[in-house]
């Protein structure tokens, strides 16, 4: 998977170590799936982090479910 790809995320080496980051904030994108791991709901994520434009969220969503359903060859 290639972040780079996703226009949702963001990284700047001067930013957080250059984590990747939701674009155009300071959160990085892990903490959304450590949130979900954890059990937490979009909905509570959202209440939690109201600067993370919902967009975003389901964009990076999107963008890792879509980069599971592709087909590579198996060594």
């Amino acid at each position: 998977m290639n972040w780079a790809e996703c226009k949702a995320v963001d990284r700047n080496p001067n930013k957080l170590g250059g984590k990747w980051c939701f674009a155009g904030t300071r959160m990085p994108v892990a903490s959304l799936f450590e949130h979900l791991d954890e059990g937490s709901t979009l909905e509570e994520f959202f209440e939690w982090f109201p600067d993370v434009p919902g967009e975003l969220v389901h964009e990076v969503l999107r963008f890792a479910k879509s980069s599971l359903e592709q087909t590579t060859a198996v060594a």
